[in-house]
């Protein structure tokens, strides 16, 4: 299969045949297995490490759990993901040479299978274009985040999330942290009022740059980009949607779903200046404000090296402080969580399987459209400078060109070194992005 060689008019037609038992009302225990076999096929597109460590999770959930086709960008990763996951689970992976896909079209083979799931894990900006085509062809779907970068990829999600609901099929989200234990019991805690009304949030993620594959002799740009995702806007949606997407999708929850209105942000680079960073900035930070000004939302987050490591969430109540990494509260109430903490990621996938095998359905719809869109709100107040409303992100039509369903192989991609050998920065306060 050479990239984008499966053609969207065949997907389409594969699709209205492999959606009819969905749209049909079967329940979600009979369709799931292919042909009342007993077994749940899933499909893997992206074999990064987080798509490889997603569907090993979906096998360790039961011996019925089968990998049976996989897709990447790159054959050679691809191919190497399939052969890594049949090493650790030989009797749960089946993938032929003739299920194995690449390019920027290579959903369209994977969705196009015979599995009953699809894990998405590959380049952020194309999550929610590819979990369209799935739940298009009547495929239960699990998506890494973040879930889009840009306006016009929320747009395409919220569609994949009502087609989904349409035809009762499963949407996980890979926001993990709500199938922490102790996440679940603190945000218990908050909701009980235990420290009060919530006046200040402060969200922190700051490391060191990860991703940083290098540039490979000999090949092409457009690839060498893809193969440095994070490193590029118009692929990762740069750190804040990346990395603080989570941070502000668990402030969210703590606070009852409540959206800010607006954001103001800034950012830059400052030390990561090399070309083998790309063109994403190494430091932000934002402020949100809620309606009334009850509540403000300081997040930062930093990929700079030799700097302080800090991943944590502060929130502050008019009657204590909940610490959200050590799952405890100080204050009028003083509560520390005693079990076992647990990272989500497992936990996400045991939960999804148990349910699907019961025929109950999982919709992480509404927060993976509203945290992530947050994420974007964030990005863009740093990119621009300026104070960015909510319904003006919403309504506008920011795309990081080019869209996903125009990029194609041996394509130019949208950024290339200047005359220094740099990649183009933005500057807030010179740059529109709609």
């Amino acid at each position: 299969m050479k990239k984008d060689s499966v053609t969207r008019r065949g997907f389409l037609k594969t699709a209205a045949v492999l959606g009819t038992a969905a749209g049909a009302g079967l329940s979600l225990a009979r369709s799931v297995h292919a042909q009342g076999s007993g077994v749940i096929k899933i499909g893997l597109i992206g074999c990064g490490g987080r798509g490889l460590g997603a569907a090993s999770q979906a096998m360790r959930s039961g011996k019925d759990v089968k990998l049976v086709a996989v897709g990447d960008y790159f054959k050679e990763r691809a191919k190497n993901g399939a052969a890594a996951l049949k090493d650790q689970n030989p009797d749960q992976v089946e993938v032929p040479e003739d299920r194995i896909f690449d390019g920027f079209q290579n959903d369209l083979g994977v969705t196009g299978s015979e599995a009953d799931v699809i894990l998405i894990a590959c380049a952020a900006k194309f999550h929610p274009y590819y979990a369209k085509h799935a739940v298009e062809a009547g495929k239960h779907v699990f998506v890494e985040k973040p879930h889009a970068v840009d306006s016009a990829g929320i747009h395409t999600l919220e569609e994949a999330v009502k087609i989904a609901r349409e035809k009762g099929l499963s949407f996980l989200s890979g926001l993990q942290s709500r199938y922490c234990p102790q996440s679940r019991a603190l945000v218990e805690q908050i909701h009980s009022g235990a420290i009060g009304e919530v006046r200040a949030v402060q969200s922190a993620f700051l490391r060191a740059p990860y991703g940083v594959r290098g540039y490979p002799a000999g090949m092409p740009e457009l690839d060498v980009q893809v193969y440095n995702q994070y490193m590029f806007r118009w692929l990762s949606g740069d750190d804040f949607t990346q990395s603080l997407v989570h941070n502000v999708d668990r402030m969210t929850w703590a606070l009852h779903g409540e959206l800010p209105v607006q954001a103001v942000g800034m950012g830059g680079r400052a030390s990561m200046t090399k070309r083998e960073f790309g063109d994403v900035f190494d430091h932000h930070s934002a402020i949100y404000h809620y309606k009334g000004d009850h509540c403000r939302l300081f997040a930062v987050c930093r990929t700079e090296t030799g700097c302080y490591d800090l991943y944590d969430d502060l929130i502050l109540g008019s009657k204590g402080t909940a610490y959200w990494n050590e799952a405890k509260i100080v204050g009028e109430t003083n509560w520390k969580y005693e079990g076992r903490h647990l990272s989500g990621h497992l936990e996400e996938q045991l939960d999804f399987y148990a349910k699907l095998r019961k025929g109950e359905r999982v919709d992480s719809g509404d927060y993976m459209v509203n945290s992530t869109l947050m994420a974007i709100l964030g990005q863009v107040a740093c990119y621009t400078g300026r104070m960015i409303t909510w319904q003006e992100l919403y309504g506008s039509k920011f795309v990081f060109k080019p869209a996903p369903e125009e990029c194609t192989a041996g394509m130019n991609p949208p950024v290339i070194p200047g005359e220094n050998g740099l990649y183009p920065v933005p500057v807030p306060g010179q740059h529109a992005w709609w």
